[in-house]
């Protein structure tokens, strides 16, 4: 029956601080590994976290939506490149990511991230994958 049913990732990365090299090696295996699993779907995102190690939450400037897709592009692309746009979505983690960057901010890292998507592919990930893994109505 879990085969059937669509199974969310509860965030594409996590608590990592100090060992990033580390952890990306294993991740990459971990989310290969998941993404073979036809009905298991990616939520992209959390990797904000302070407990990520990033810092953010103790500059005096909170960062640029363009400092958070340099800093989280590898992990990002790489879940997107395996899962595909049909079976990725966009997600927050507010309101634990306002220690590290405005909500407008984090949904711009995504749009930037996603600039050379075609439409169709962003609205995937934007809309569609949600609507569908969580049986949202339209309206």
């Amino acid at each position: 029956m879990a085969c059937r049913l669509p199974i969310p990732t509860r965030h594409t990365v996590g608590t990592y601080a100090g060992r990033r090299d580390e952890v990306f090696g294993a991740w990459k295996t971990a989310i290969t590994e998941l993404a073979r699993c036809p009905n298991v779907v990616a939520k992209i995102g959390g990797i904000q976290m302070v407990v990520n190690g990033y810092g953010w939450h103790e500059r005096k400037k909170p960062p640029t939506s363009d400092e958070l897709v340099a800093a989280n592009r590898d992990w990002y692309l790489y879940a997107i490149d395996h899962f595909g746009p049909a079976r990725s979505m966009f997600e927050s983690n507010f309101p634990v990511d306002r220690l590290s960057c405005s909500y407008t901010v984090l949904w711009n890292q995504f749009k930037r991230l996603t600039k050379d998507f075609s439409a169709a592919e962003r609205t995937a990930m934007f809309h569609d994958t949600a609507m569908r893994v969580y049986r949202l109505p339209r309206h």
